[in-house]
Order: structure tokens, then C-alpha cells, then sequence
């Protein structure tokens, strides 16, 4: 984390993540040039989106194109971009968006009705990047996502319209395992219901950023994001992921494209073991996974400092070997 980020868990609020610092001002101090425009999708829907690119470094000599999908509840424009600033600081050009109903972008908040739309926009706008740009036909490009970010990441590459050199996929959300399922007849009264009121928010659940966040400094300020979601869960939204995990994780032997899978082995939003069946049974000649000790969700900004240089080490890496 930048050695300039306030973490006094006594200030009732901040304008970022890092601190104070004027958003503009905060990006030069890290040598990088960041743009935010809203993207249409071809649904009709005003997506908000982010770059996070090199300052110094001519478009065709980036190392490489990396396109991000965040995870459920989150956004693109607090605790996220940490990860692509540092990336962008070493070589890559960044780009993400919204979600249907997440951040700022158009949909009810934290309600996901059909996965498979969500990847459309995505698609969508990560096409949209290549053609308004074509010196980064011939650059390397790569996914990386988080959590459901991960699991959205995966049906990018099963559907195959983008040529990929790889992906990231931290802590990603391929299965829900046994331990973690809610048991007979709850996801049954969850779908009957789902299909009535949709949109309610009534799912109980644990606290995730208590679960996800280790350092509490940092719990504070994550906490603080104005447009993160801290509600219970809506009924359609966790029917969705339902069914969504339990595809991926029939399609587990069908995933080619290399990769890097991240996962702290004290996780308990997602789970490591799956993690671990998807390296096994992915057919992926090119595949790594990093299982880091005691660490939990947050990988890349919840954990302590030096365990956070870690994982971004090995990150970097994994690119750096690839671009």
C-alpha cells in the first residue's frame, strides 16, 4: 500500500482509498495517466468505466493489455484500482468497468439478474478497447479478475471472441463448495421466491469485508467506499451465482487459456479447494497456482503491507514472463 494512504480508523471519511490527495495529483505521483468515461453496452446500458496506463511509456511499447472484472458488492473506483495503478506502474495498460448494478453504473444496486448479459457487456466494452486502439492488436492481452470477477472472467474465455494470453484469477468464485453451500431445501425456497421478488434484499449472510479485510485499518477503509454495497444480498442476485458456479464448475476440464490462480488458504468467501480442482482438472498446458498461508479473501489490499508485496510480486512475475 502507498506509504501516503490514511489509515486512521478515527477519520470518519476520505475522499479515496489512499487518502486526501486529489485524484489527478495522486496518479501523477505514481507516474501513470488515468481516464473514466461512461461505455453504452449493446443492451442499452451506461456502464462506467477506467483506464490506468503508463505515463511514460508509448502505447505500442505498453507491456502488455490487461482487462479487469471486479467481484460482488464491489467497484472500480476505490480499493479496487490499487492493483491496476500497480500494474500500470510497471508496464500495463488497465481497463475495467462497472458491472451492471455496481459502482456507477446503471442497475439496481448489487442486483445481477443473468451472468451471462454481465459478460456480454464486458466483452463488449474490452472489444470496443481494441478497436479504437489498433497499435494494441499486437500487444498481450490478459484477464484478471476477482472473486465473481473470476468466475466472469472464465465465461469470457469459454466464449472465445477475444484472443487472450492469459488470466489472473484472485481468489475466484468457480464453485461453491459443500462446506459453504446452504443445504436442502434453502436454495430451493431461495429460487421459488427469486422468481416473485427478485430484487429483495433478504439473503443472511456473514459480514464480507469482516471476512475478506485481515488488517483493520484497512477493513475501515474499505468501508468508507461510497459506492461499495454492505446490504444483505438480493434473492436473484445469489440464485444467479448459484447457478453460474455450478456451471463453471462443470466446464473446470474445458478451461485452456494459461493462468495464475491466487488464493489465500484461510479464505472462507471463497474457497482454495476449488481453486485447487480447477488447476488440477484445467486442460491449460500453461498454469500456476499460488496458495499463500494465513492469507484470506483480499489478497491484493486487505492483507498486511508485506504480504500484499507478495502476491503482486508473483503477479507481476507471471506477466512479466509472459509479455
Amino acid at each position: 500500500m502507498e506509504e501516503n494512504q490514511n489509515t486512521d480508523i478515527n477519520q470518519t471519511q476520505q475522499l479515496h482509498y489512499w487518502g486526501n490527495t486529489p485524484e489527478e495529483e495522486y496518479y501523477t505521483l505514481q507516474n501513470i495517466k488515468s481516464t473514466k468515461s461512461f461505455f453504452t453496452s449493446p443492451r442499452g446500458l451506461s456502464l462506467f468505466t477506467k483506464s490506468w496506463l503508463p505515463k511514460n511509456i508509448s502505447s505500442p511499447n505498453y507491456k502488455g493489455i490487461i482487462f479487469m472484472v471486479h467481484g460482488y458488492g464491489n467497484d472500480i473506483s476505490w480499493i479496487f484500482q490499487e492493483t491496476p495503478i500497480f500494474l500500470a506502474k510497471n508496464g500495463f495498460a488497465c481497463f475495467a468497468l462497472d458491472i451492471e448494478g455496481h459502482g456507477l453504473s446503471q442497475g439496481i444496486k448489487s442486483y445481477v439478474p443473468n451472468i451471462n448479459l454481465v459478460v456480454d457487456d464486458c466483452i463488449s466494452y474490452f472489444i470496443s478497447i481494441l478497436t479504437k486502439n489498433s497499435e494494441f492488436q499486437n500487444l498481450p492481452k490478459f484477464l484478471f479478475g476477482e472473486s465473481m470477477g473470476g468466475a466472469i472472467s472464465l465465461l469470457i474465455h469459454f466464449r472465445n471472441n477475444i484472443m487472450l494470453n492469459g488470466a489472473i484469477l484472485r481468489a475466484p468464485m468457480c464453485k461453491i463448495s459443500e462446506k459453504m453451500r446452504p443445504k436442502w431445501p434453502i436454495p430451493q425456497i431461495l429460487t421459488f421466491f427469486a422468481r416473485f421478488v427478485p430484487t429483495l434484499a433478504i439473503v443472511p449472510t456473514t459480514d464480507l469485508l469482516d471476512k475478506s479485510v485481515k488488517v483493520p485499518e484497512k477493513r475501515e477503509i474499505a468501508r468508507m467506499n461510497p459506492n461499495g454495497y454492505n446490504g444483505k444480498p438480493r434473492l436473484g442476485t445469489v440464485v444467479e451465482l448459484m447457478h453460474v458456479t455450478d456451471f463453471v464448475s462443470t466446464k473446470l476440464y474445458d478451461v485452456s487459456i494459461p493462468f495464475l490462480v491466487l488464493h489465500g488458504s484461510a479464505d472462507v468467501v471463497t474457497d482454495p479447494e476449488v481453486s485447487k480442482e480447477l488447476y488440477q482438472k484445467a486442460k491449460s498446458k500453461d498454469k500456476t497456482i499460488k496458495i499463500y498461508d494465513g492469507m484470506v479473501h483480499s489478497l491484493l489490499f486487505g492483507e498486511t503491507d508485506e504480504n500484499v508485496e507478495i502476491v503482486r510480486n508473483d503477479m507481476l512475475a507471471w506477466l512479466n514472463d509472459r509479455s
